[in-house]
């Protein structure tokens, strides 16, 4: 494995382990400052700061969210991860959603993440 390769897998890792924690302090870390993160269910573009309020609104609505399944390839200049992402809805149901993330990463961090869901799933997923 290149450095570049060992620097990037660390950082997946490291990234979707935080969420699962709730420690936003590292998943902020694992951001450039000017990181674009783009949702297939809406287009649009989100900023660190408006990320930080969707992640942890997300964390507080569904429990025990884990990142199971995770198929991570690294390419120069990035990954992408196919996972099956699970966790508990507050009515008590055990939820999951296949997804797909493709992150461009810069100097070890991530400069742009393109997430992919089915919106109808999602909206199964949130109880919605």
């Amino acid at each position: 494995m290149t450095d570049e390769a060992e620097v990037v897998g660390t950082l997946a890792k490291r990234f979707f382990d935080a969420i699962e924690a709730g420690d936003f302090d590292v998943v902020a870390s694992c951001y450039a400052e000017d990181v674009a993160i783009w949702h297939n269910t809406d287009r649009k573009v989100e900023n660190k700061a408006q990320n930080a309020k969707v992640l942890q609104g997300f964390t507080r609505h569904i429990s025990g969210i884990k990142y199971r399944d995770r198929r991570l390839v690294i390419f120069p200049g990035g990954f992408a991860q196919q996972h099956l992402l699970t966790g508990r809805r507050p009515d008590g149901v055990a939820v999951e959603l296949p997804a797909a993330i493709i992150c461009a990463v810069v100097a070890g961090r991530i400069t742009r993440l393109d997430e992919y869901f089915d919106s109808a799933q999602v909206q199964a997923f949130v109880g919605g």
